[in-house]
């Protein structure tokens, strides 16, 4: 059908019974495996018509009203929830491009950009939440539409103008300045080198090869996306649940603006009430009451028990039995409103392995060959003090030979060994696990993009799906253009490195790239399925360290960092890029304004990341680098010491010398682990295909046997119980109640917590820090009340 000659009824809310499709795709089960469970219809309720869905389809008084089946594969083939979500009708006479747009997008980035960079210095921060964006840009461009006059301007000396107010503010425009603002309204992984650089080696970066390097390293990423839309974005059983969220409040926000009717009403009343009571409920766990952050009830048992706190407390401890009402804390590692059910119980037996198995065997077991600080994440020497790793490190930046012999081997606690095992473990379990288990599913999508290689059809043309057949009518972006984009990072960043400007040799830049490229695929591929997205991990480091200790020159420690940003963004860019995406897929956005979009939010928000790092080094310096001490206690960049770190450990160090260590002898086998691990599932899964083997994802498992649970145990019962409530009892049995509300509540609970976070920043941490006087629930020593916690 063509697209301006095509007015579908909507079915949102009123046409779509999701739940009674034969060919339902299960979120909680087997939406990783992709394979239709059947469910049996469920009754519906009052404001929902069962099929056949109704399509209007012509112009004026030749339209015909034509009503399909819900086996039509316009409809089938869509999960049941997207149907419940996602608008199968569109307007494509609606602006996208106005002057509106431009002015919103600048209004957003900017701060958002200096926010989010000024954080990654700071111990606390106040996180810039495009929810947030969503909400205030929705009110702010309605506010314009009715308030300005529609002049039209036109540009001295040219034939261009544009209109001050081309009328209702539309969801194309809303949608565009929220993708922009998502692009550009962030932090950039290129500050680390550069601040690195400058605090602890007295090297500035010139500021034009600073930001070129910060635009590289992005671009490169967005230009990698071009890898995996031709299947994740466009077949339709890739669900990218982040971007479903956004969309269900995009849509509810259009219902109010275009035609409110009563459900949009209440859907709206009930996301306000929502957002409103966790903006003031966040108040106690984040300040007033903290123990309600973690609740160690074996601690209110025994609180000078020093086993009993070990055991039970989620600050340092093992967490067991340990409840949290601080909803920053139960949403660490995931949302329990969008994670599918199987990934959350996959995270929660790697946290009961990590914390309930692996500490208690390391702190009373004998697990492990060294026994100290098994709680911390710091280098230490063999008696248990802190390592002096400065020593190191010889005036002209380089390894200090003579101070290690004299120091000795590093040591690190069991826990964070174990991390290292299992991060590598995740990096290598993530191709493998994609090679066998979505073999099939990509496969067929190349084997798709082969076939067209020479035709002239487009990608939404292989797909039949309703958000197919509405996109046909929007040109697609062409692969030159992500060939150029790739071109421009790619130039700019080989010129930086073979002039030795940023710490590393240029053949180590090829690596970063080819390696960034192959994980594009598995772990994006992982995310629109699980919505779980690998961490970056230290795995970069390891292998730039393998690198550089093999040739002679390049030691600098913040090579590593250049290296993580360069293969890292490749495909942690890439995979933003695709959800972006997947929203203008889902919200009938042209996909060639979407691409603009990134760009346009990354060429405005990443001068402005650097001119927050240059303030931030010029000014706060010697907070910095510890030679003042913060008043305020915020200036600590923290992670870059961590950074520093690792640095040391993988450049100064070297990986060989490093595992030479006794206890460091396991370590490598990780990647091992990681292929084969995959492998034992998919021949289980093949023998007993009905025990879902397929479902424990090592990918998933492995990352959170990786983290360090030492700092903070709380929370996971909690999202294990919430998720359980949410995703697994209320998905199966009330499923009508879920899917009207769920992904509202998701977007309401991120939202009220994220302006929670910048209230308590602006009132009590952006100047002057007030802190909380002590009481009861507040307790100075111990917010939990483990009062005999062995820093161990």
């Amino acid at each position: 059908m063509a697209h301006d000659a095509t007015r579908i009824e909507s079915l949102q809310g009123r046409y779509v019974s999701s739940s009674s499709s034969t060919n339902d795709v299960d979120v909680v089960g087997e939406s990783a495996a992709v394979t239709a469970t059947g469910k049996s219809a469920r009754k519906a309720e009052s404001d929902v018509e069962k099929p056949p869905f109704l399509f209007t389809v012509g112009n004026g008084a030749e339209c015909e009203e034509e009503a399909i089946p819900e086996d039509d594969a316009r409809v089938a083939t869509l999960p049941a929830y997207v149907r419940r979500v996602v608008s199968l009708t569109d307007n494509p006479d609606l602006p996208v491009f106005t002057f509106r747009y431009f002015v919103l997008a600048l209004l957003f980035v900017i701060p958002g950009a200096f926010l989010s960079m000024m954080s990654h210095f700071r111990t606390t921060s106040a996180p810039y939440s495009i929810f947030f964006v969503q909400i205030a840009c929705s009110y702010v461009g309605d506010w314009w539409a009715k308030t300005l006059p529609g002049w039209h301007v036109c540009v001295p000396g040219t034939k261009w103008g544009f209109s001050l107010n081309p009328g209702p503010f539309s969801v194309k425009e809303h949608v565009l300045v929220v993708l922009t603002a998502a692009s550009g309204a962030t932090y950039n992984l290129g500050y680390t080198p550069i601040s690195m650089a400058e605090l602890y080696f007295n090297e500035t970066v010139h500021p034009a090869l600073a930001i070129f390097f910060m635009w590289g390293i992005v671009w490169t990423g967005y230009s990698f996306a071009a890898i995996a839309r031709q299947f994740l974005i466009y077949d339709p059983q890739y669900p990218w649940f982040q971007a479903l969220c956004q969309t269900a409040l995009f849509e509810t926000q259009k219902k109010q603006r275009d035609s409110p009717s009563p459900q949009s009403r209440k859907q709206t009343k009930v996301f306000w009430l929502v957002l409103i009571a966790v903006i003031l409920w966040q108040f106690l766990p984040e300040y007033v009451f903290p123990m309600l952050g973690s609740m160690a009830l074996l601690c209110w048992v025994a609180p000078n028990n020093p086993t009993a706190n070990f055991i039970g407390a989620g600050f340092g401890g093992m967490g067991l039995l340990n409840l949290s009402f601080d909803w920053s804390t139960i949403s660490t590692n995931y949302s329990i409103f969008l994670t599918p059910w199987w990934t959350q119980v996959v995270t929660f037996v790697a946290f009961v392995c990590n914390c309930w198995l692996l500490l208690p065997l390391a702190k009373w077991g004998g697990l492990g060959a060294w026994h100290h600080k098994l709680m911390s994440n710091r280098f230490f020497l063999g008696n248990g003090t802190s390592y002096p790793v400065d020593a190191l490190l010889t005036p002209e930046i380089g390894f200090n030979e003579t101070a290690y012999q004299e120091l000795g081997p590093v040591y690190v606690g069991t826990q964070v060994l174990w991390g290292m095992f299992f991060d590598y473990a995740a990096y290598t379990s993530a191709i493998v696990w994609m090679a066998l288990f979505g073999f099939k599913e990509i496969k067929g999508s190349f084997a798709k993009l082969w076939a067209r290689r020479k035709a002239t059809t487009k990608i939404t043309e292989q797909y039949h799906d309703q958000l197919n057949i509405i996109q046909r009518s929007y040109p697609e972006v062409p692969a030159w253009w992500f060939l150029a984009l790739f071109a421009a990072s790619f130039v700019s960043l080989l010129a930086i490195v073979a002039t030795n400007s940023l710490y590393i040799p240029v053949y180590t830049y090829f690596v970063a790239v080819a390696t960034g490229a192959i994980m594009v695929v598995p772990l994006g591929w992982l995310y629109a399925l699980s919505n779980f997205q690998l961490p970056i991990g230290t795995v970069n480091e390891l292998l730039y360290g393998i690198m550089v200790n093999a040739v002679s020159g390049h030691k600098n420690p913040a090579g590593a960092t250049v290296y993580s940003s360069i293969a890292g963004n490749a495909w942690y860019r890439a995979q933003y890029n695709l959800q972006d995406m997947k929203i203008g897929h889902f919200m009938h956005m042209p996909p060639r304004a979407v691409f603009f979009s990134q760009i346009f939010g990354s060429l405005i928000g990443i001068p402005i990341n650097y001119g927050v790092v240059r303030w931030i080094l010029t000014t706060k310096r010697a907070y910095l680098t510890g030679g003042e001490v913060d008043p305020t206690h915020q200036w600590t960049a923290q992670s870059l010491t961590s950074n520093l770190t690792m640095g040391v450990q993988y450049v100064l160090i070297g990986p060989l010398r490093l595992f030479q260590g006794h206890i460091y002898t396991p370590v490598p086998y990780g990647f091992l682990v990681g292929a084969l691990a995959p492998l034992a599932l998919w021949l289980l899964h093949k023998k007993f295909p009905k025990m879902s083997f397929n479902l424990f994802n090592t990918t998933i498992f492995f990352s959170h046997l990786a983290n360090f649970y030492g700092n903070i145990s709380t929370g996971y019962v909690s999202s294990f119980l919430g998720g359980f409530f949410v995703m697994y009892w209320a998905y199966r049995k009330r499923y009508e109640l879920w899917a009207r509300w769920n992904y509202i509540l998701a977007a309401a609970f991120d939202a009220g917590f994220n302006f929670n976070m910048l209230l308590i920043f602006l009132f009590f941490g952006s100047g002057k820090v007030t802190t909380m006087p002590n009481w009861w629930g507040n307790e100075v020593t111990s917010s939990e009340r483990c009062f005999a916690l062995d820093s161990e």
